[in-house]
């Protein structure tokens, strides 16, 4: 068989941008399903669209005016044909005769004298013929094999196309879904209102938008989906309303009823950027500062795909019953195409008990651990392992148990001038933790009660360092602590991640690193 050969510019998919023609073509394609879409369904239909186009277009421009050749169909003389199976040569029909030959019935031979000077004949009027049908596309060409395209170039396509749909008022999307906004079914602010009615009934949720639609009966005779993505635009522009939905999946909360900690960070986690130069930042450093994955931290450029994870709690999250989504953790927890909350469930490894909790994408961490803290007498310096959920939505949390027993661990103790120290004690410990990190909390009021002061007196950092590094040296015989203790520490009195700290340690003379990230106090080189 002839293979007709086309080609595209090379970098034609990597000079994408959407044309007028590409959301006529789209608007249209969404008004006969009427059925909303996703980006990667709307990107698939268009690049399909676009071969369509380009293949058409290839051949007009070949065919230059000339009628493609077809034995199908009948000519006169002086007509001007291209045949597409003879290298798109171009000739002109000279002569017209009947054709003999009665195992074909009635037909018609043409004589085509060719540009070039050459003359041939060839049937016309011939029904049942090979040449009837458009010659396939070679292959082997994938510039024009969707596949190859869409695995090439998905990822710039899809972002293409995004920002070109939201610079259309026509459309709209909710949950990665777009359809033309003049095709809503109206649901108006009585609708609206049964919905924060069955929300409320239900504690504030998580409900579905099918389980809403269901107890406020709205009638429609269209297509459910739409009515569906309908609501669910309708309930995204109102306030009252929070979509906290995994990806692929759209649930409902009333915003009035999230716990005050998903809404804005807590006490704890609030972190007032604080200078660091990090071009003083050696191979070592770095690899330390990933290791105790604060969310705070830049994540590195390169990061492998984990099915788990292993975090040391520093107070703060543990304090707040949160873990950190770090640069690895994030991968783990549920992620949404928009949501910046996301309500999931937690699996305990160890009982396989099931209890609600959040992540909140914007401010990196996830909450709702309190209690299982406290259930499982953790402290800060315990290990949590986090594992990737058998199910979606859901995520695993065990805590690395250990035989119940006295331990002698570091304790912070409060003075009665709220200052803090810390002392070798014996506790009951029933999980691993880290050794350099751990830190008993015998007094939480007196150390919530001196992060306040902290903040009141509005403390300068590199005095808070130069107090913690002082008290953690005077339970070493060497006296210097490591660059993590110190780390543990620092976030007793104020939040902050480990590149501040790293940074400060590195930059003054009176902070001596005497190595392996461990640093003691020159008292006589401070200025």
């Amino acid at each position: 068989m002839v293979i007709a050969s086309t080609n595209l510019k090379e970098d034609y998919w990597e000079q994408f941008e959407l044309r007028d023609q590409d959301i006529e073509f789209l608007y249209n394609y969404l008004l006969e399903n009427e059925t909303p879409l996703t980006t990667a369904e709307l990107l698939s239909v268009l690049v399909e669209e676009r071969i369509r186009q380009e293949k058409v277009a290839q051949e007009l421009e070949r065919s230059q005016g000339c009628e493609l050749y077809f034995p199908k169909e009948r000519y006169q003389e002086g007509q001007r044909l291209v045949f597409p199976h003879l290298g798109w040569r171009k000739g002109t029909v000279v002569a017209v005769r009947p054709g003999r030959n009665p195992d074909l019935g009635p037909f018609e031979v043409i004589k085509v004298q060719f540009d070039q000077g050459e003359t041939r004949q060839f049937a016309a009027g011939l029904e049942q013929h090979v040449l009837n049908q458009p010659l396939p596309v070679e292959e082997e060409e994938p510039q024009f094999d969707k596949q190859v395209i869409l695995e090439t170039y998905g990822d710039l396509l899809s972002q293409r196309l995004i920002e070109g749909l939201r610079d259309h008022s026509d459309f709209v999307q909710i949950a990665a879904k777009w359809f033309p906004r003049a095709l809503l079914v109206d649901i108006n602010i009585g609708h609206l209102n049964l919905a924060e009615a069955v929300l409320d009934m239900a504690g504030g949720g998580p409900l579905p938008t099918v389980k809403l639609l269901e107890q406020i009966e709205l009638q429609s005779n269209v297509n459910p989906k739409l009515l569906e993505f309908s609501m669910d635009y309708a309930l995204q522009e109102d306030d009252r309303f929070d979509e906290v939905g995994a990806a692929g999946e759209v649930l409902w909360y009333l915003k009035r009823l999230e716990p005050a900690a998903v809404l804005e960070p807590p006490l704890h986690l609030k972190y007032s950027g604080i200078e660091e130069d990090r071009s003083l930042f050696t191979e070592d450093m770095l690899r330390l500062e990933a290791s105790l994955q604060d969310e705070l931290s830049p994540p590195p450029q390169r990061l492998t795909k984990v099915d788990e994870a292993q975090i040391s709690l520093i107070y703060p999250h543990w304090r707040e019953g949160t873990l950190p989504l770090s640069a690895q953790t994030r991968l783990l927890f549920p992620t949404a195409y928009e949501a910046p909350r996301i309500r999931f469930t937690i699996v305990d490894g160890e009982t396989d008990e099931r209890f609600p909790a959040w992540v909140v994408r914007t401010h990196g961490y996830v909450y709702g651990l309190k209690e299982w803290y406290e259930k499982r007498g953790l402290m800060p310096g315990s290990f949590v392992k986090v594992q990737r959920g058998k199910k979606a939505g859901e995520v695993i949390l065990t805590r690395l148990a250990r035989r119940s027993g006295r331990e002698w661990v570091r304790t912070v103790l409060v003075g009665s001038d709220g200052g803090i120290v810390f002392a070798m004690l014996k506790h009951n410990v029933t999980a691993q933790f880290d050794e350099r990190m751990a830190i008993m909390v015998p007094d939480v009021e007196g150390v919530d009660e001196a992060w306040e002061k902290t903040l009141r007196e509005h403390t300068p950092f590199e005095k808070i360092v130069v107090s913690m590094l002082r008290e953690l040296s005077k339970l070493n015989p060497q006296g210097h602590a490591h660059a993590s203790e110190l780390y543990a520490a620092v976030n007793l009195l104020r939040r902050c991640p480990p590149g501040p700290l790293l940074s400060l340690l590195n930059s003054r003379p009176w902070f001596v690193h005497v190595g392996d990230q461990h640093y003691r106090y020159t008292e006589s080189e401070e200025n």
